[in-house]
């Protein structure tokens, strides 16, 4: 089944799903597969696979000077996306992302996934680099989101992006997008970032997965103003557990999201990281049991540096 149709499937309540990274270059597999042993006792909908291409970094030369060279971090989506979904059979859906590749790229990753029956992606632009004030495209690639969904489209209809019919199409892709509950920080004004979302949403996305949020009353305001806007497509929490005493001005600033001042107010109080870690759990069990109190079908949760905690949470919304 396709995520969209598994998000449509009103049959289980309290579903979840949850987002890994591939290994660093050079790493093995174990770790990844030590987090979601943690977690496939709690039957996950699907596991979501980020996408990292190429990027810049400084190394310093014997003359003394820099030099900028792109590297890849963490290779292998595609790979690993196959290896999770043959050694534990459960739906993947690894990222399709624009940064840092051109559109015969994609071509390819679309093919290899298709050779590997895997038909569930993530559509999205990417970050840009870390040096970069802006997103620049790669020379030959996609500006957009919406570029990609249209390669998509054809790539499904049986045609390359030059033009050319694919001979043997296979299983069409099905496709979702990110959305974002507070702005994206790019977007000059909500109301034109969810113009946006609805463009992709007409354009055939069947689904949107929303950035972390810590504030429900947020997340459900951006649905309401969704569905008044034509918005029918499921919008999925995104959700990662609080869990360091740093993330009080780190998540602000990396992921664009207000800590809600009640939470604030209690980690500032919180000595340590294990405090702040146990705060995190209480919090986003209160968040999960009112988007589920609220009909909301699945949350997907980010898993970075907060394994154990989505497990913890997973556990006792479980009970």
């Amino acid at each position: 089944m396709s995520v969209a149709e598994l998000l449509n499937d009103r049959s289980e309540a309290r579903r979840f799903s949850f987002e890994v990274l591939p290994p660093l270059k050079g790493n093995g597999t174990e770790r990844l597969f030590n987090t979601i042993d943690k977690l496939r006792e709690f039957c996950p909908m699907f596991i979501n696979i980020t996408t990292h291409h190429s990027e810049y970094v400084y190394r310093q030369m014997d003359n003394g000077l820099l030099q900028r060279n792109r590297v890849r971090r963490r290779p292998g989506t595609i790979a690993i996306a196959a290896a999770i979904q043959n050694r534990y059979g459960i739906p993947v859906q690894p990222h399709v992302i624009c940064s840092g590749v051109t559109v015969e790229d994609i071509e390819y990753e679309l093919l290899d996934l298709q050779f590997l029956g895997i038909s569930n992606i993530l559509l999205l632009r990417g970050d840009k680099a870390r040096d970069d004030r802006m997103f620049a495209p790669t020379a030959g690639g996609h500006e957009h989101t919406t570029d990609l969904i249209r390669q998509v489209n054809m790539f499904n209809e049986g045609y390359f992006a030059d033009g050319s019919p694919i001979k043997c199409p296979g299983v069409k892709f099905d496709y979702g997008v990110a959305c974002y509950p507070e702005k994206h920080e790019e977007a000059p004004n909500l109301e034109m970032d969810m113009m946006y979302l609805k463009e992709k949403q007409d354009m055939g996305a069947g689904y949107a997965v929303t950035q972390l949020f810590y504030d429900n009353r947020k997340y459900f305001e951006f649905v309401d103003k969704a569905r008044s806007m034509g918005i029918t497509i499921p919008i999925i929490p995104g959700i990662k557990p609080f869990s360091k005493l740093s993330q009080l001005t780190v998540v602000p600033k990396t992921f664009h999201c207000d800590i809600p001042q009640e939470l604030a107010s209690e980690a500032v109080k919180c000595k340590n990281d294990d405090e702040a870690r146990m705060l995190g759990i209480e919090w986003a069990v209160s968040q999960c049991r009112e988007l589920y109190g609220k009909g909301i079908g699945n949350i997907h949760f980010y898993t970075v540096s907060a394994v154990d905690s989505v497990a913890e949470v997973a556990r006792r919304l479980s009970v």
